[in-house]
């Protein structure tokens, strides 16, 4: 089986983030970072150029983070990879769109951060309880 595309780097997430041109998904980049790390007890690594992930887990072709986002032009990206299917707190959540293990969120104003953050340490319980270290 082929190597995954995105694979960990050794590249700095604070030199990614301070690169983010637009300010306000540079703000949202640094309290999505802090929320994260504070939720998870990780230090966050590149995988890939543009994905900041926290904790780790095997897949069938290789590693992946546990969780993790991306600010990327159109949206930020959250990956809660067993974070919000089913979840009820999503109906309470705000503005965002899914997709299969994404969250698209325009700017963290659209969103209640409290339930993000709830959704966030539902998805991250659940990857830990699936992939014990």
């Amino acid at each position: 089986m082929a190597e995954p595309k995105t694979q960990k780097t050794k590249a700095s997430v604070a030199a990614f983030i301070a690169a983010v041109d637009d300010e306000t998904r540079r703000k949202d980049a640094k309290a999505v970072d802090k929320m994260f790390r504070e939720i998870t007890g990780e230090k966050p690594a590149m995988w890939g150029p543009s994905i900041i992930g926290y904790g780790e887990y095997p897949t069938l072709s290789g590693k992946w983070p546990r969780i993790g986002f991306s600010p990327r032009k159109a949206n930020l990206v959250l990956y809660i990879m067993d974070g919000y299917d089913n979840e009820p707190l999503m109906k309470a959540l705000g503005k965002h769109k899914t997709g299969r293990s994404c969250l698209y969120i325009n700017k963290l104003a659209d969103v209640d951060e409290k339930v993000l953050r709830q959704i966030a340490v539902n998805g991250w319980k659940r990857m830990a309880k699936k992939y014990p270290e």
